[in-house]
C-alpha cells in the first residue's frame, strides 16, 4: 500500500507517569496507517478508547472519502451544477467551512474543488502515462472554491460549476487526527499522539513533550533537527511515496490547483499549528507556493511555524519561519 509517511515520531519517555503505561494501537484507515499512542491507567481503558476512536474514524471516512461512491462528499459532488442547495451533515458543513477558509487564506494554493484533477493524476500514477491535455483543460474548468455557495442559516451547499468534484485530501487526515485527540482527552487521557499517515496531532503536559523527527526529501535519513511539541499538530507533505515518473521527470500526488499539474520540485514541507486541520492544509499549500510566498503565508498565521527542505541541483537547501526555532530541541 502506498502512503505518505514523510514525518514520523520518536516517543521518548524521560519521565514516567504515576499509574500510567504507554499503549500503541495501529490500523489501516483512510488509505494509510492510523496510529494512536496514549498513556492510560490500564490496558482495558486504553483498548476501549482506541476501539471507540477507530469507530469515529470510520464514521468520518464515510462522510469525507472520495473513494467511497456513496460517501456524503461524493453524493454532494454529483449535484454540482444543478442550481440547487443541498443540506449537509454538521461534520461535512464544518469541513467545507474550514476548507474554504484555508483556500481564502492561501489564495487558492489549497482548493477543495480539485477532485477531478486528482483523479486524473491517480490514473496517471497507475498507468505511468501523462494525463491527456484536453482532459486536464476540462478538469480545470471545474476548479474554483469561489464557486461553492454556503447557506449558514440552513447548513446547505450549492456547487455552481458543473462536474466539480470535492476532495479533502490535504486537510482531512489532519482534521480527523485532531478529532481523535480531542476524543481521547475528553475521556481522561492526558497524553496522546495520533498519527494519521504523517499528519500528527497531540496533547501532553508541558514537561513531557513529544519528540518529532523530520526526514530529508526522497530519503529515509533524518535532518539533524528535532521538534519538541505539546498541545499542537504537525504535518509534512512531499512526494517520496506518491509520485509518477514520466519522461524522466517526477510528478507528485500534490497538484497545483492553478495549473492542474503534479508538483515537480523535490520538497518536504513541515507545518506546525494548534490543530491538525490547519497544519495539514498549510503543509499542502506551502508545497504549492514558492518559498517566499510560503514563508509570507506562515508569518501571517498566529501560532504557526514552517520548515522546508528542498533538493536543488543535487544540494539540500533549507528554510524556516521565524517561530520555528522556538519549537526545536535545545
Amino acid at each position: 500500500m502506498k502512503f505518505l509517511l514523510l514525518l514520523y515520531f520518536l516517543i521518548l519517555s524521560f519521565f514516567s507517569f504515576s499509574q500510567s503505561e504507554k499503549y500503541t494501537f495501529s490500523q489501516s484507515k483512510m488509505g494509510s496507517p492510523f496510529t494512536i499512542t496514549m498513556y492510560a491507567s490500564d490496558s482495558s481503558k486504553a483498548s476501549y478508547i482506541a476501539k471507540e476512536a477507530y469507530k469515529i474514524v470510520d464514521s468520518l471516512n464515510a462522510i469525507y472519502s472520495d473513494y467511497l461512491e456513496n460517501s456524503e462528499l461524493n453524493l454532494l459532488s454529483k449535484k454540482a451544477g444543478i442550481n440547487t442547495f443541498t443540506k449537509v451533515s454538521p461534520a461535512l458543513w464544518e469541513m467545507l467551512n474550514l476548507s474554504i477558509k484555508a483556500a481564502q487564506q492561501s489564495k487558492g494554493a489549497y482548493d477543495i474543488t480539485i477532485g477531478s484533477i486528482v483523479k486524473l493524476w491517480r490514473k496517471a500514477r497507475k498507468e505511468k502515462v501523462f494525463p491527456e491535455e484536453n482532459n486536464l483543460k476540462n478538469a480545470l474548468k471545474s476548479v474554483g472554491y469561489q464557486h461553492i455557495i454556503l447557506d449558514s442559516t440552513t447548513h446547505s451547499v450549492k456547487l455552481l460549476r458543473a462536474n466539480t468534484e470535492l476532495d479533502v485530501g490535504g486537510i482531512g487526515k489532519g482534521y480527523v487526527a485532531q478529532i481523535i485527540v480531542n476524543f481521547c482527552k475528553s475521556n481522561g487521557i492526558e497524553r496522546v499522539l495520533v498519527d494519521a499517515g504523517g499528519k500528527l496531532a497531540m496533547v501532553t503536559q508541558v514537561d513531557k513533550p513529544w519528540k518529532i523527527g523530520i526526514t530529508i526529501p526522497n530519503s529515509e535519513e533524518l535532518i539533524p533537527l528535532y521538534l519538541r511539541l505539546q498541545n499542537q499538530a504537525v504535518a509534512t507533505s512531499g512526494n517520496k511515496y506518491q509520485f509518477v515518473e514520466i519522461g524522466g521527470k517526477k510528478y507528485s500526488h500534490i497538484v497545483n490547483p492553478r495549473t492542474g499539474l503534479g508538483l515537480t520540485h523535490q520538497r518536504n514541507v513541515t507545518a506546525i499549528a494548534l490543530d491538525g486541520a490547519t497544519a495539514d492544509w498549510l503543509a499542502t499549500a506551502c508545497s504549492v507556493l514558492s518559498v517566499k510566498k510560503a514563508l509570507r503565508l506562515i508569518e501571517s498565521m498566529p501560532n504557526c511555524a514552517l520548515f522546508m527542505a528542498e533538493i536543488q541541483r543535487g544540494k539540500l537547501k533549507m528554510w524556516q519561519s521565524k517561530r520555528f526555532e522556538s519549537y526545536l530541541e535545545k
